[in-house]
C-alpha cells in the first residue's frame, strides 16, 4: 500500500515511516521541514504546513491511508497556534481522505484527553472527556480526536491511538527536556506519593499503529473507536525520570515539593509569562504540576484484544538501547 504520514520526519512518525519502509510499503510524507532521512528511505516529501489545505490534499493523492500522527506539542503557547495544527490541521486531512477516496484514516491521539487533573488508575475507554483543561495542547487534542472519531462511516474508517509518554533513541521532546532539567538541578519531585504512570517505548507505539492499519476498514471492530496503548508497566513516576537520568548518567533526583505549592508556582508563572510575554516555556505549569502529581496508568486490554497489541520491548530493554544512543551522541 502507500501510506501518508502526517509529520513522517518527527519521533513517532519517523518510527512508523521506517516500519512501513522496512516491510515494503511506499511512503509519503508531509512536514514544514524537509528530512534527509526521510529521502534516503525513498519517502516522497511534501513540504508544507497542514493548515495548507491545498498541500495536504496533494500530500494524501494516490495514497491508501493516512497515519496523522503530526501535532503542535507542549504545553505552552497561543491557543490559535495549536487549534492551527491539531483542529484545523485534522480538519483538513479528514477532507482530503474523503477527496481522495482514501479509506483508512489511523489517528495519533494522547491520554491528555481525558486527563481532569485526578489520579487515572487502571483507566479505560470508558473514560469521559473533561470539562476543563489546564493546557491548550490536551484540549486542541481532544476535539481533534473527537473529529475524527466522528468521521468514522462507511467510506472512510477511522481509529485513534492514545499513546502515553513516548520515549527511546531519537526522542526530541521527553528525554531531551529531563535530561536538561536533571543537568540543571532544577528537578524537584512534586509530592512523596509513589504515583505509577504509563510509558511506551518508541517502537512498541509504532507497532501499535501498524496493527491497527491492519485491521482498520469500513465496518471493523477497531473502526471509530480509541484506544490506549503503553508499555504496560506502570512506574512510581519519579523512578521512571530517575532511569532516563541514570541512562545519561545523571544524578537521581532527590529533593521534593508540596504539589500544591507546585501548581500556586505554575499559576505564577502563567501569569507572568503572560503578562510580561517572555519567550519561552515557563519553568512550572498547572497542567505540568498536576501531571507531576498524580498517577496516570491504563488498561489496554482493549488493544490487545481488538489489535493484538503486545509491547515487544521492555523498559529494561528500552532503557539499554537509550543509554547506547545517549553514549553514542556524546
Amino acid at each position: 500500500m502507500k501510506a501518508l504520514v502526517t509529520g513522517g520526519g518527527g519521533f513517532l512518525g519517523g518510527a512508523i515511516v521506517k516500519m512501513l519502509r522496512d516491510r515494503g510499503d511506499e511512503v509519503a510524507s508531509i512536514s514544514r521541514t524537509c528530512y534527509p532521512e526521510l529521502a534516503s528511505l525513498g519517502v516522497e516529501q511534501v513540504q508544507a504546513d497542514l493548515a495548507d489545505s491545498t498541500a495536504v490534499m496533494k500530500a494524501a493523492a494516490g495514497c491508501d491511508i493516512v497515519f496523522h500522527v503530526a501535532a503542535k506539542a507542549g504545553v505552552w503557547g497561543p491557543y490559535s497556534e495549536y487549534y492551527r495544527a491539531n483542529v484545523l490541521g485534522t480538519e483538513n486531512v479528514i477532507a482530503a481522505c474523503r477527496a481522495n477516496c482514501i479509506s483508512r484514516l489511523v489517528y495519533t491521539s494522547s491520554p491528555s484527553v481525558v486527563f481532569d487533573g485526578r489520579d487515572i488508575e487502571g483507566g479505560d475507554e470508558s473514560l469521559p472527556y473533561p470539562a476543563h483543561f489546564e493546557a491548550f495542547y490536551p484540549q486542541t487534542k481532544a476535539l481533534a480526536e473527537q473529529l475524527v472519531l466522528a468521521a468514522n462511516a462507511a467510506d472512510l474508517a477511522t481509529v485513534a491511538l492514545r499513546p502515553h509518554l513516548i520515549w527511546g533513541p531519537g526522542d526530541n521532546h521527553l528525554v531531551p527536556r529531563i535530561i536538561a532539567r536533571g543537568k540543571s538541578g532544577r528537578l524537584r519531585k512534586i509530592g512523596n506519593r509513589p504515583c505509577p504512570v504509563d510509558t511506551i517505548y518508541v517502537d512498541n507505539a509504532a507497532q501499535a499503529h501498524l496493527l491497527a492499519a491492519d485491521r482498520l476498514f469500513p465496518g471493523s471492530a477497531v473502526a471509530g473507536k480509541a484506544y490506549f496503548i503503553s508499555n504496560n508497566e506502570p512506574l512510581p513516576l519519579w523512578d521512571m525520570v530517575n532511569r532516563i537520568l541514570a541512562s545519561a548518567d545523571i544524578p537521581p533526583v532527590t529533593g521534593t515539593i508540596a504539589p500544591r505549592l507546585a501548581y500556586f508556582a505554575g499559576a505564577l508563572c502563567e501569569k507572568i509569562w503572560s503578562a510580561c510575554r517572555l519567550a519561552g516555556e515557563p519553568p512550572m505549569t498547572r497542567f505540568v504540576a498536576q501531571e507531576l502529581a498524580t498517577a496516570h496508568w491504563f488498561d489496554i486490554s482493549a488493544a490487545r484484544r481488538d489489535l493484538g497489541y503486545e509491547p515487544g520491548i521492555s523498559i529494561d530493554e528500552g532503557m539499554r538501547r537509550l543509554k547506547q544512543w545517549l553514549a553514542g551522541r556524546t
